[in-house]
């Protein structure tokens, strides 16, 4: 067979490919009309993942589980924004490992807002600025992000879904020669972590390393300096436009960050693979066996607790905390229901979602 031949029957697939995503979205815009009709909530996570596990069981390849999800997270983000424009705010800068989970989750068709601050995508979601919002919860090496725990109690925002993605660092130049580099900018932690392709690879040679405030600035300024380079991410460098001269360089390719997708007045449906999170005040709580007692109602009910943070309650002068909890399991399971009526003034349920590990 010619390449020519395998080119026409390429070509024959696109057409396909083209006239059944449209078909889809014909369907797509009738569901759309029918949500509208009854005041549905357009985004259901929960409904995507039945599809991507449906579609992960027929696969039979080449496609790999990754290459397909991301096929299929895009077209869902194209049919979310036909049925309703979405506005996304994320913590910046763009080009960020934020702004990346935020497009792994609505696509790159969304509109999205860039915030300088936590705070400010919190707020940019209070006030309707945005229909979402993204921002890190925490990194398996660094911990958690305390700001985001205190303002999901702060705040009256729901937890719609939650997004975790690998943190992979790539080496950006216009440079082909490594010998001709003067300046690699990036974050200081971003050195620290690829501080083992950095010793092997500029051995002997004279770059200097410049530590900048995020590896998106790093990107923008190796974009517009000939003979710099920048330590980011794939979508910084794709986004100003600078080769990626190596990729996945980070000494760890264990180092993962998980995000939650903000909300107002947002529920899922139950799914069979949920994950609740809470925050819980409890009355007393100095007082000995107060919390265990409290915990203790969710192993007699055979709810599986995956984490527990506790967090200052700053009001008056006594060492007194709040609880920011996360458990297997949807708020209408039985089970949970029972723990959230018997502690109604006690616990703010924060949402249920489809966990993803």
């Amino acid at each position: 067979m010619t390449l020519q031949n395998l080119r026409d029957q390429i070509d024959s697939l696109d057409d396909q490919l083209l006239q059944l995503l449209n078909q889809r979205m014909n369907f797509v815009r009738q569901v759309g009309e029918l949500k509208r009709s009854t005041n549905s909530i357009i985004y259901r996570p929960e409904r995507e993942r039945q599809i991507l596990d449906r579609m992960n069981a027929l696969n039979g390849g080449p496609l790999s589980e990754s290459a397909l999800e991301a096929i299929f997270l895009e077209i869902f983000a194209a049919a979310r924004n036909m049925e309703l424009p979405e506005r996304v705010a994320f913590l910046g800068p763009e080009g960020s490992f934020t702004h990346q989970a935020a497009e792994s989750r609505f696509g790159a068709v969304s509109a999205y807002m860039a915030q300088p601050t936590i705070r400010s995508v919190f707020e940019s979601v209070e006030t309707g600025r945005a229909r979402f919002g993204v921002v890190p919860i925490e990194n398996n090496q660094e911990g958690v992000v305390n700001e985001t725990i205190d303002l999901l109690n702060e705040k009256n925002l729901m937890i719609a879904a939650e997004a975790e993605i690998a943190v992979h660092f790539t080496f950006a130049t216009q440079t082909d020669n490594l010998a001709d580099i003067t300046h690699i900018y990036s974050k200081d932690i971003a050195f620290r972590q690829c501080s083992k392709f950095l010793n092997d690879s500029f051995d002997g040679l004279q770059a200097e390393m410049v530590p900048v405030e995020s590896t998106s600035k790093a990107a923008k300024m190796a974009a517009q300096q000939p003979r710099t380079a920048a330590i980011c991410s794939h979508i910084a460098a794709k986004l100003f436009g600078v080769p990626v001269l190596f990729d996945n360089i980070e000494d760890s390719n264990l180092n993962r960050t998980r995000f939650l997708l903000l909300a107002k007045d947002f529920r899922n449906e139950p799914s069979g693979r949920d994950k609740t999170t809470l925050i819980a005040r409890l009355q007393n709580s100095n007082s000995p066996g107060v919390l265990a007692e409290f915990l203790q109602e969710f192993n007699a009910r055979g709810i599986n607790l995956t984490k527990i943070e506790s967090r200052p309650l700053r009001e008056g002068a006594t060492f007194r905390y709040w609880f920011l909890l996360e458990c297997e399991g949807h708020a209408d399971d039985p089970a949970l229901q029972e723990i959230l009526n018997h502690h109604t003034a006690d616990v703010k349920w924060l949402g249920s979602y489809v966990r993803v590990s």
